[in-house]
């Protein structure tokens, strides 16, 4: 999500405000930082950046610094304070105000605010992309209505909203026009996408699915991130009948307790959870998954975390997004005791990421000698005279090629696995 709002914020500057941009922040006129305050350090790291471009402004008076995003919209008091120099604070939802804030930045001698929730009015005022990349994201909700007594994003986005069927679909159609094959649904609970028109008609998540798939220039359909509570079976029914869906899940569980998803908040049991993962196996066997989980999350046992590392062996997850408990001022689970010893969340958080990277590596050689199709992303950061792809289930693999693959969908069979890369030929069909 916030990759999408950077890119928006850019167009903006470029399309609407006549910028160039630049990989010098000695030769910006404007410098914005888009963030994030899921986690604390993310959040301390702004405003040691700031402190660094408050260098910059000594130097060359007229530069507009701007701070974008939740920590904008969180902390918009506090980076007023902390950082009387910053010119712009920008929430999420008003990204698309930027020219005017912008403007009003320069006659102005205090910081322009705007932190407001201005609902869906934010992509009715995103400029159009006039070339597209290969992959694109598309946002069709935002906020979110679940309220996990850890997280802040409700607070920083706003309660879930969803956009206008009419309005993605015509957003997907003109990227497809110039050039995009992959489209990566966002959206911070995307599955919850719930739309009803003035004559009564709803769009769920499943039938917004199926609609998109209408457009035979969709190669490649991802999205996240989901939850749990949200599939029904016109979902189940779109992974049975949707080959452009790809087959891998982001599926976030948090915990493999059911006592500490019920302090999280997260209104769901883990039988509840891997019953979601069977429907999706059964509608789509090859299917894999990846997840979110928090370690060391106030109360945890060992034998909590044990659960957790269970669930995380019967599943097979693929991949995970893994953290230490980060506390949140202003959420409920900010007041829990936390007694667990900063080393044993370390520890655990280890022995978590070591058991899915040994499972992820055990994966990656059972697929050896199979075929898959790969859409190419670009140069491999790892070989030379390679090129680095995606297969339907997510895994990365390297291919001999050059530059003009970028964007093409390929036959290919993975031939070996160095390390934790896997590396494919091109089979010619």
């Amino acid at each position: 999500m916030n990759e999408y709002d950077s890119d928006k914020m850019k167009d903006l500057l470029s399309q609407k405000m006549g910028f160039q941009s630049t990989s010098l922040k000695e030769e910006a006129d404007v410098l914005i930082v888009n963030t994030c305050s899921i986690r604390e350090k993310a959040q301390e790291k702004v405003f040691s950046l700031l402190g660094n471009w408050r260098k910059l402004k000594k130097n060359k008076p007229d530069l507009v610094i701007g701070v974008a995003g939740c920590v904008a919209s969180q902390e918009s008091d506090e980076i007023s304070n902390r950082a009387p120099y910053v010119d712009m604070v920008i929430g999420p939802q008003t990204i698309h105000r930027l020219p005017e804030i912008y403007e009003q930045s320069l006659s102005s001698k205090k910081t322009v605010v705007d932190v407001e929730f201005p609902l869906i009015e934010k992509f009715d005022s995103l400029p159009k992309l006039s070339k597209s990349k290969f992959s694109e994201f598309v946002t069709i909700m935002e906020g979110c209505s679940k309220y996990c007594s850890y997280c802040v994003v409700p607070y920083t986005r706003g309660t879930e909203v969803s956009r206008p069927l009419n309005d993605i679909l015509d957003e997907v159609n003109n990227l497809v026009e110039n050039g995009t094959k992959e489209i990566i649904l966002l959206g911070q609970n995307v599955n919850a996408y719930f739309y009803e028109d003035r004559e009564g008609n709803v769009v769920n998540f499943g039938l917004l699915l199926f609609y998109l798939c209408r457009n035979k220039g969709i190669k490649r359909i991802r999205y996240t991130t989901s939850h749990p509570n949200n599939f029904d079976e016109q979902t189940y029914l779109a992974y049975e009948k949707l080959p452009q869906l790809v087959s891998h899940l982001h599926l976030p569980i948090q915990s493999g307790s059911d006592r500490v998803l019920a302090a999280m908040k997260r209104g769901y049991t883990v039988l509840e959870y891997k019953s979601v993962i069977r429907k999706l196996k059964k509608a789509r066997p090859d299917i894999t998954f990846s997840s979110d989980f928090i370690v060391g999350f106030p109360g945890e046992t060992e034998e909590d975390f044990m659960k957790t590392i269970q669930l995380i062996k019967d599943i097979e997850f693929d991949q995970s997004y893994s953290f230490i408990y980060s506390k949140r001022p202003g959420t409920p689970a900010a007041s829990l005791e936390d007694s667990l010893p900063d080393s044993e969340k370390k520890d655990r958080l280890k022995f978590l990421q070591d058991t899915i990277n040994s499972l992820s590596k055990n994966r990656s050689k059972s697929i050896i000698g199979e075929k898959a199709e790969v859409l190419v992303e670009g140069k491999s950061s790892k070989y030379e005279n390679m090129v680095t792809g995606r297969t339907t289930n997510n895994k990365i693999i390297n291919i001999p090629g050059q530059d003009n693959l970028v964007g093409e969908l390929l036959k290919i069979q993975i031939t070996e696995l160095n390390n934790k890369s896997l590396k494919g030929e091109i089979l010619i069909s």
